[in-house]
């Protein structure tokens, strides 16, 4: 019988530029529901491969005789990116079995790096380019057969990674494959996956727990959740020093000072862009003034804190995000997460501040949940305490209807203003019970192992606990997490006070001679970064000097046992078998961070390399101060202290796994 084959490598750009008017609205098909249904605003489905696909899918599942084979190879983010679950809904409604061999070799999601570490380029390396394209690739075999089917499609599912992929890729062909090295990381057998509308009928296979997608998303606990900020003016709105920042926003505002004086300092506020014209953008903002108080601590990324001057004038910044500024209340707090994980290692996909963010905050997007929303009443009110009848302020927990409810069921009575004060005298917001729970759940090491497939899909996903006390308990270790994570709040025994004996010895500012410092020894020249195109900083290898402890720093960590409950074998487990001293340049740098301190990643960013990355001295034009030197030792031991807490934090996820709530 003759069988209509549909193959090919279809190009891969999502700025190709032909309009939809120009292909009849072809992948319009694609984009039906994704707000209404899914929540879905931004996306991409102009890419010309997903045109290609939509042909293949018309011409076979849509035209007569219905019948037929599409096999592409093509970039892979189609079979899990959220942008594209409606073309995965249609595909499974339409065809009888699909076949995906999952390439990998993506220099975003995983750095081009196999799960053991190893190098990982794409299929299209070759000799001259041994990295081959920079997206991961994927082989989609979809069969449809000519009887009207009556399920959604049986999809077959496997890893191919490394070297040796496309060698591996034919053998396979054979059954079993034969000749290959015993310690190859790719899987040959077919996973028969699960696609379904809660993970948004992703194609690929997922290991989570069984319990893992009867929980609540993240966002499904708010009433209002934002993007971070996006600048997109070559940060001449955030900066490292508040100086800079402030006497360039006063020669902006300045109408002494003419443009082209402005312009001279050749930052993003004098060039034009899309939608921002520099000389009319002025000239609006000129009808303000500069505020000082607009001067604010911004959360660049993840311990990255620097100063941004805010304005919800647009467009001086490109997404001013004035409901994030309206709730920027002093006191207030933010839970940060993102939509789906797209950076492998991700390490933690939930962060916490008490800051302005940035939009990129996290890879992925950052989203902001702040525990408290702020809004200002519409009646004026006079009063004794309010003698010129303005807009009060309305203070309410930052709560879905579900999480309220949730809260009533374990007789929490007043969720917006209450209080809960527990035996130890520890006081905590009944409004901000759920988000630390959340940030000790996110916290867990346990947790995000058990449950990586099903986290990196979309928010996480977070179990409540059944008891009234296993929340409190669980918020106030959360609270413990956040204190660490929060740049601007002291932690007694940590960053103040009386330091325990294992953190004393992490993460010392030292001299390779045993010298006093100079302030010329604070320079970052150990190529931890460099301007890359369109002035990003992209990051460089550094110098690292792997080791095992001395005895003194065992002698230290022995007594960790004694300070934080834990026996060795935690300890090891925590802070990790090997350490690291962490150059700036020749002879200054930092004694003793452990591995695992120094590997720790929130949201796809190292945060040790990521932070020096934007510090060497081409870059920066200085030398670090003394300040910046404390910062990063203050750094290392809130994340060791972090560390330290996962026992807890583990137990405390298997009790909640094992009785939480169930709505």
């Amino acid at each position: 019988a003759k069988i209509l084959v549909v193959l090919g490598n279809p190009p891969y750009n999502a700025f190709a530029g032909v309009s939809p008017d120009e292909e009849n609205n072809l992948v319009e098909p694609y984009k039906e529901g994704l707000i209404d249904k899914w929540g879905i605003k931004k996306f991409n489905l102009d890419d010309l491969y997903i045109r290609f696909f939509r042909l293949a899918e018309r011409k076979i599942a849509e035209l007569e005789p219905r019948k037929g084979i599409v096999c592409y190879i093509s970039n892979f983010s189609y079979l899990g990116d959220p942008s594209f679950v409606v073309m995965r809904e249609k595909f499974l409604s339409e065809f009888d079995k699909i076949y995906i061999d999952c390439l990998n070799g993506d220099s975003r999601e995983t750095g081009k790096t196999t799960p053991n570490g190893n190098p990982d380029p794409s299929v299209f390396s070759t000799q001259q380019n041994k990295a081959g394209i920079r997206v991961g690739t994927a082989i989609g075999l979809f069969v449809k057969n000519e009887e009207k089917k009556t399920e959604n499609s049986q999809v077959h599912f496997r890893h191919f990674w490394g070297k040796n992929k496309h060698r591996e890729l034919l053998e396979s062909l054979n059954g079993e494959p034969e000749n290959l090295q015993k310690a190859t990381e790719s899987n040959f057998d077919y996973e028969i996956t699960n696609p379904k509308e809660s993970n948004r009928f992703s194609l690929r296979s997922s290991d989570v727990s069984s319990e893992y997608e009867s929980w609540f998303k993240l966002n499904d606990l708010a009433d209002e959740l934002s993007n971070g900020l996006m600048e997109k003016r070559g940060s001449a709105l955030i900066d490292i020093d508040h100086e800079d920042l402030e006497n360039r926003m006063k020669m902006y505002f300045d109408k002494s000072v003419e443009f082209e004086m402005l312009a001279k300092l050749d930052t993003g506020l004098t060039k034009d862009a899309a939608g921002f014209e520099p000389r009319k953008v002025r000239k609006k903002l000129q009808e303000f003034k500069f505020e000082s108080d607009k001067l604010q601590r911004y959360s660049l990324r993840p311990f990255d804190t620097r100063w941004c001057y805010y304005s919800e004038v647009n467009p001086l910044w490109n997404r001013s995000r004035p409901t994030l500024w309206q709730h920027s209340e002093k006191g207030n707090l933010y839970l940060v997460s993102r939509p789906a994980g797209v950076a492998k290692p991700e390490g933690l996909p939930i962060y916490f501040t008490s800051l302005l963010g940035d939009n990129d905050s996290l890879r992925g997007h950052a989203y902001y949940f702040p525990l408290r929303l702020y809004s200002k009443d519409s009646k004026k009110i006079e009063t004794q305490d309010n003698l010129f009848g303005e807009s009060e302020t309305e203070i309410r927990a930052n709560l879905s209807e579900t999480a309220r409810e949730y809260l009533r069921k374990l007789d929490f009575a007043e969720v917006d203003s209450g209080e809960v004060v527990t035996e130890k005298g520890e006081t905590v917001h009944v409004a901000s019970l759920v988000w630390f729970h959340a940030l000790a759940i996110g916290y867990s090491s346990s947790y995000l192992t058990e449950n990586e497939d099903g986290i990196r899909q979309d928010f996480p996903r977070i179990p409540l606990p059944a008891k009234r006390e296993d929340l409190i308990a669980s918020a106030l270790l959360g609270k413990k997490v956040a204190d660490l994570l929060d740049t601007e709040k002291q932690v007694a025994g940590v960053t103040a006070g009386k330091l325990s004996e294992v953190l004393r010895t992490i993460c010392i500012a030292s001299h390779a001679e045993g010298l006093q410092f100079q302030d010329d020894d604070f320079r970052v020249t150990a190529n931890w970064g460099y301007g890359g195109k369109g002035g990003i900083t992209m990051p460089g290898k550094g110098k690292t000097n792997e080791r095992d402890y001395t005895e003194k720093e065992l002698t230290a960590l022995e007594k960790t046992g004694a300070e934080f409950g834990l026996s060795r074998e935690e300890r090891l487990q925590c802070l990790g078998e090997k350490t690291f001293d962490v150059y700036l340049n020749d002879v200054a740098f930092w004694r003793n961070v452990p591995e695992n301190v120094w590997n720790y990643y929130i949201g796809g960013y190292q945060v040790l390399k990521k932070w020096l990355s934007y510090r060497e001295l081409a870059l920066l034009g200085r030398n670090l101060n003394l300040d910046e030197i404390t910062e990063v030792t203050n750094m290392m031991r809130r994340i060791s202290a972090i560390l330290l807490l996962e026992p807890n934090l583990n137990e405390n996820y298997r009790k909640i796994k094992t009785d939480f709530y169930r709505q």
